[in-house]
């Protein structure tokens, strides 16, 4: 990676510097033949979390199917999460041979929340494998490179412990395409604040990326918060329990996905500064006499008798968390069947 710094004489820290040369890597520098030699045992899931995804999520389980799990063996088992979709989400990704968890049918004792932390969670508890690999089920240009892009440091190296994704992401709009346009949240709020508060964490460049995968014991032993704070409680988490050097990064080449409006932007922006800060209270890295408020106050055009208006609403950004799997009482885990409702 190069490094441009607007003609001022800066640089990062000479641990964030290693780590980048040390822990970077490409999808390319491992073959599925290469990954299969080096699996001796080691089983891998792929879960995919998807709500209303019957566009995309077919053809992402079709192509793990075919080429990783009957071609190569390389993947043993593909768990879709669906997340309450209102389409055939379900349906479709059964019929191209994955396992479908309903969330609420996963730990059906517990009281169903809302969230895609919370879909990632109940994977991890519906699946079998050594290491679980997590997968957005909106990408419109998945390739099996994204999932043998992140075992590759997994599966040569014990000492890596996670593996997050990045990529090229161009916004595609009315007026054309951004090549570097899409990771808006991050630009706009994660990097400035890990920047500020986890300086160590600088070197990611998508922190935030949807496609990232861990060893088992890894994922069971850190908090899942159930919304979009959940990538980003991943790493803080990890980074002060495991150390840096745990932590690895692969370029997974190109995303194009789903973009979503301004005003949800806001929401996951608001999801993932709760988390942020909720850490910064865990970890005693800031002090603050009083917490941050939940709510987020938003405007939306509206109409009304007299014309055009501004509509106020309220979301609540609570950000409550699942626990780590690896506390949980015997008596509430998953057995074999892992209570799954296969929609096959």
């Amino acid at each position: 990676m190069r490094t441009s710094t607007n003609g001022a004489r800066l640089q990062v820290s000479p641990e964030v510097g290693t780590w980048l040369a040390r822990r970077s890597s490409k999808a390319g520098d491992w073959t599925a033949e290469d990954l299969v030699e080096a699996k001796r045992g080691t089983t891998v899931s792929v879960v995919i979390p998807a709500r209303d995804e019957e566009a995309t999520v077919g053809a992402i389980v079709t192509a793990i199917r075919e080429e990783l799990q009957e071609h190569h063996r390389l993947v043993d088992e593909i768990l879709v999460v669906d997340s309450h979709s209102a389409d055939a989400t379900a349906e479709v990704a059964a019929a191209a041979g994955a396992r479908v968890a309903a969330q609420d049918a996963v730990f059906p004792a517990l009281e169903g929340l809302q969230g895609k932390g919370e879909a990632l969670w109940k994977g991890v508890a519906a699946t079998t494998g050594d290491l679980v690999v997590f997968v957005d089920g909106d990408l419109y240009d998945f390739t099996t490179s994204y999932v043998t892009g992140l075992l590759g440091p997994l599966l040569t190296d014990p000492s890596v412990a996670y593996v997050k994704g990045f990529y090229h992401r161009p916004l595609n709009g009315a007026a054309g395409s951004e090549p570097e346009g899409g990771g808006r949240v991050t630009e706009l709020v994660a990097r400035p604040l890990l920047n500020m508060f986890w300086p160590e964490l600088s070197g990611f460049v998508q922190p935030l990326a949807g496609e990232y995968a861990g060893r088992r014991e890894v994922l069971e032993s850190i908090p899942f918060v159930v919304n979009y704070g959940v990538e980003i409680g991943h790493l803080i988490d990890l980074v002060e329990l495991r150390g840096l050097d745990a932590l690895a990064q692969v370029d997974l080449g190109h995303r194009v996905h789903r973009h979503q409006s301004t005003q949800a932007l806001g929401r996951m922006s608001g999801q993932i500064m709760q988390t942020l800060f909720d850490r910064l209270e865990r970890y005693d890295r800031l002090v603050t006499a009083i917490p941050p408020a939940t709510i987020l106050a938003q405007f939306q055009r509206g109409a009304s008798a007299d014309g055009v208006e501004r509509e106020l609403v309220l979301t609540d950004l609570t950000s409550r968390q699942r626990p780590p799997l690896a506390g949980l009482p015997v008596t509430l885990r998953p057995e074999n069947e892992r209570t799954l409702q296969d929609t096959a």
